[in-house]
């Protein structure tokens, strides 16, 4: 009786013990599958917004229909569906990243990256005043500043420095900064007679210089920082610049190279000065030009209205909203509103940056840049 008992105890041990390693093998998969995690971090304006707006008092928002129709509902995008960083998420398995107010992104919800982008924001703090609300990209780098506390608390000081260097950052602003403050009609006059193009540029950049250092300061060395488009295309600068006629403005296309040329530079004086940074230049002004030059061939029948339209030739002149008209097949559209691109447009920009070559993101592409070890 006695040899039966130590057997079942040998038995019982050896079960237990094999259980045991078992469940470390898991825990140690389970533990290695999130440390290969990227997390994704996301600042900028109305192109990349995905609900921010929605917390804050102010005049731009997109929280209402027809934004997000065939999103399924209205999320506070800027668009009809997905926003380029959406697509991005999708294709790189990490998802839709979610608003930094949102009340929902707590806890474990930021280790997988957090939004900080926000409707009408600029690099220049008084950029978007007349929307009321915004919030500006220091504000923005200081809310990620909170987010990196959080993490820091969470998983502690080396762990959360991994996940940072490990992480996907992109910064998509700078419109705003020359539609709704340089060009602003009533503050245009004077603030062209105060300050030249190069003088203004020269500004932004300068500002633009000191974030960038701060947000490598706090952490981030995958950065994706994306250059002005074309916004003398864009239908509300259309119906503005009637001189125009069938052409995009050509004054505010002159102003957004004259930006994306001192971006460029800035980006790679930035990479060759903080050690250990990777930052990325990406030229979404080319790949739009390459829309609008080869539209047809790229799907698109109308490259230059604006899908959801209420007044203006080319449905420039007044925000979308519940009483615009909505073109039925979206899919035809480069524009969605007087400033924002459909999802058709976005998948194409998004596809290019994943995969472009040197001639669309420099010196990587987003997707080259997702698996290189910084």
């Amino acid at each position: 009786m006695a040899m039966d008992l130590n057997r079942i105890f040998i038995v019982d041990s050896v079960v237990v013990f094999g259980v045991c390693i078992v469940m470390a093998m898991l825990f140690k998969v389970s533990t290695t599958s999130q440390d290969s995690s990227t997390a994704n971090f996301v600042f900028g304006d109305s192109l990349v917004d995905v609900g921010n707006n929605n917390y804050i008092p102010t005049l731009t928002r997109a929280n209402y229909v027809p934004f997000g129709i065939d999103f399924g509902k209205p999320t506070g995008r800027f668009t009809n569906g997905r926003t380029i960083v959406d697509i991005i998420g999708e294709e790189l398995a990490m998802g839709y990243t979610p608003p930094y107010l949102a009340p929902t992104t707590v806890g474990p919800v930021i280790l997988k990256g957090v939004n900080y982008a926000s409707g009408g924001s600029g690099i220049l703090n008084l950029t978007g005043k007349i929307f009321g609300g915004r919030i500006n990209l220091d504000a923005q780098l200081d809310n990620f500043e909170n987010t990196r506390q959080d993490i820091i608390s969470s998983i502690g000081v080396t762990a959360a420095v991994d996940l940072l260097r490990r992480g996907l950052f992109s910064v998509t602003i700078g419109s705003n900064d020359f539609i709704n403050n340089y060009l602003t009609p009533g503050v245009t006059i004077a603030e062209q007679k105060l300050t030249t193009p190069q003088v203004f540029v020269n500004t932004m950049i300068s500002k633009f210089r000191m974030q960038l250092t701060r947000l490598f300061n706090l952490g981030a060395r995958k950065i994706i920082v994306v250059n002005v488009g074309p916004i003398g295309c864009i239908p509300n600068q259309r119906d503005t610049n009637i001189d125009a006629g069938d052409n995009c403005a050509t004054f505010p296309n002159q102003l957004a190279q004259l930006f994306n040329t001192q971006l460029k530079g800035l980006v790679a004086e930035l990479s060759a000065n903080l050690k250990g940074s990777m930052f990325v230049y990406a030229d979404v002004y080319t790949i739009l030009e390459d829309i609008f030059s080869n539209y047809m061939e790229y799907g698109f029948a109308n490259p230059s209205s604006s899908c959801c339209s209420f007044a203006g030739r080319f449905g420039g002149l007044v925000p979308c909203g519940p009483s615009s008209r909505v073109c039925m097949d979206r899919s035809k559209y480069v524009f969605w509103d007087p400033y924002h691109p459909t999802d058709a447009a976005n998948i194409f920009i998004a596809k290019r940056l994943l995969d472009g070559s040197h001639n669309d993101i420099y010196p990587m592409n987003v997707r080259q840049l997702f698996h290189a070890s910084s």
